[in-house]
């Protein structure tokens, strides 16, 4: 995941003015850093209105980018759009150039910093030494009495042809990006020796410009941005690394030689190294031309490294590899679907599984993150070493998404909470659903809302209680298996936390009972005593009326 501290400011020429001077930054899911910045040029009428329109652009239009899209491909495009925009409406409006400004673009997108300029407003990096360089080129003319006439803008001319360059960042770097009222007032070592000392943006400007009246000198515009973490998922997916389009018994990758094929597709295989057998997973063959794909199978292998509980397999990712794949502990047992074939499941075994399956998931919510497809084929049942009974193990790493995931496609239909179904995000209480109907599936055999296929728009009408298919589970637990799985969610558990705390302790589990149900069936107690009470009175007044 990406992160910055990040600061920016503009500082007009005069108090009484809007200025022509512009920036803006966003950062996007988590990952990806567009920064830009803009002086209009102040002999053009639209100067101000070229650089305001120029950045909102770049942020709009990399929020929406196709996702096949590259950054240089992104920026290339991008530019020469809003270059020729400009351009074709200061000839339609003004009949000559009046929209004109400069601009620079910043993009952030793994240990990889993109950028772009025309005019001379400037891009600099300061390394983790401390060490600051300029990464932009000033467009203008070479001779001194002249140096403040622009060679490239945006919106000068029909077409541009921008040049992008890209540099390696590390943790600890800063970046900066500035108009030409800042250098104008400050050299490149005032300007980095004020940065190192840590002030912002702001600062900065206000310093730079102390000392100065109105009108006597430029706009200034000034970011700056702190790179505290950068998001090493997209760096490792732009690793040169092989995706192999077939595969086949005896092919042998870093030392590991495939044994056998654990997928109709092929994709995953028991592989042996030294003895010993892992499991070997690959990323589709389309992958190689489906750059979505390819993201998807790097955070699947990321995020499967990053988890280290025991309610799930080993996983890791060799750090010198000749091909893409990960690997994971093989876990010597069978899913849940298969061993409840021939025995129903045991209220015991019943306790200790949702027991786990909230380890499992509170375990993700730590690292940010939910399994996503809770389900029976997705458990394995193993027997303990050295010890009487079962254990299960979580499998399957290729759902699991950050929590608050809106629009995941990850989940089984059956086992989706209603509002999954309604593009609602991903989130601790969709995932109890998950977990609910997973018990109530492996106590009764059944699906508390039927079986759902893929692209069905179900209805939930109110489940039968556990108990109409199994008569041995206790009132408690049936209550805790009812409430995760109620449609509505505000009558279900809204965190792991409440689970959990029923399951520990069912002498504090309140009854549940379905929406339809009678006053007796709710209140037994209650309506007894009312009953007894009005008999009570019936006769008293009988009494009362016979004796008159």
């Amino acid at each position: 995941m990406l992160k910055v501290q990040s600061s920016q400011f503009i500082l007009p020429k005069a108090k009484d003015i809007r200025g022509d001077d512009a920036c803006d930054f966003a950062i996007l899911d988590k990952t990806l850093l567009v920064a830009v910045l803009c002086d209009g040029v102040g002999s053009a009428r639209k100067g101000g209105a070229a650089a305001r329109q120029s950045v909102k652009f770049f942020i709009d239009h990399f929020k929406t980018r196709p996702k096949n899209w590259d950054i240089t491909q992104s920026l290339t495009l991008f530019t020469q759009h809003i270059n020729r925009l400009l351009f074709k409406e200061s000839m339609t409006q003004y009949e000559q150039i009046e929209l004109l400004t400069t601009l620079c673009v910043a993009v952030i997108e793994g240990d990889t910093l993109y950028t772009m300029n025309l005019g001379d407003s400037r891009i600099y990096l300061i390394d983790k030494n401390k060490k600051m360089k300029q990464l932009s080129v000033d467009h203008t003319m070479d001779e001194d009495n002249l140096s403040h006439v622009l060679t490239q803008a945006c919106g000068l001319s029909d077409h541009v042809e921008p040049l992008i360059t890209s540099t390696s960042i590390e943790k600890g770097d800063t970046l900066l990006l500035c108009s030409d009222g800042l250098t104008a007032l400050m050299s490149d070592e005032s300007i980095e020796e004020e940065v190192l000392k840590g002030l912002g943006s702001k600062l900065i400007v206000q310093t730079a410009a102390k000392g100065h009246k109105d009108h006597d000198r430029d706009d200034i515009c000034m970011q700056i941005f702190r790179i505290e973490e950068l998001d090493e998922i997209h760096a490792i997916k732009n690793l040169p690394l092989e995706i192999p389009q077939s595969l086949k018994i005896g092919d042998s990758f870093d030392g590991y030689t495939l044994v056998s094929s654990m997928m109709e597709h092929g994709r995953i295989w028991k592989v042996e190294k030294n003895k010993k057998t892992f499991v070997m997973k690959f990323p589709m063959a389309s992958a190689i031309d489906d750059p979505i794909a390819l993201e998807e199978f790097v955070k699947e292998a990321w995020y499967a490294k990053q988890v280290t509980h025991k309610a799930f397999g080993d996983a890791w990712v060799p750090e010198k590899r000749c091909a893409r794949y990960y690997l994971m502990e093989l876990i010597e047992g069978i899913n849940l679907v298969e061993y409840l074939k021939n025995r129903p499941i045991t209220i015991d075994s019943a306790i200790a599984l949702a027991k786990f399956l909230h380890k499992a998931e509170a375990h993700l919510l730590h690292l940010g993150l939910v399994h996503g497809d809770i389900k029976p084929e997705n458990i394995i049942v193993y027997n303990k070493e050295g010890e009487v009974g079962v254990d299960f193990k979580m499998v399957d790493f290729g759902s699991v998404v950050e929590v608050f995931e809106v629009n995941s496609r990850a989940g089984t239909p059956s086992y989706l909470a209603p509002e999954r179904f309604s593009g609602n995000a991903i989130n601790e209480s969709t995932e109890i659903f998950s977990i609910g109907v997973t018990l109530y599936w492996a106590l009764t055999g059944k699906f508390p809302y039927g079986e759902i296929e893929p692209f069905q728009t179900p209805t939930f009408k109110q489940a039968k209680l556990a108990s109409y298919y199994n008569k041995n589970i206790p009132h408690w637990l049936e209550s805790i298996v009812m409430r995760a799985i109620a449609p509505e969610s505000e009558d279900r558990y809204a965190h792991y936390s409440e689970f959990f705390y029923e399951l520990k302790s069912p002498e504090k589990v309140k009854p549940y009972y379905l929406k339809d149900a009678s006053f007796i069936e709710r209140e037994p107690l209650l309506f007894y005593k009312i009953g007894f009470f009005i008999s009570l009175l019936t006769n008293v007044v009988s009494f009362i009326y016979y004796n008159s």
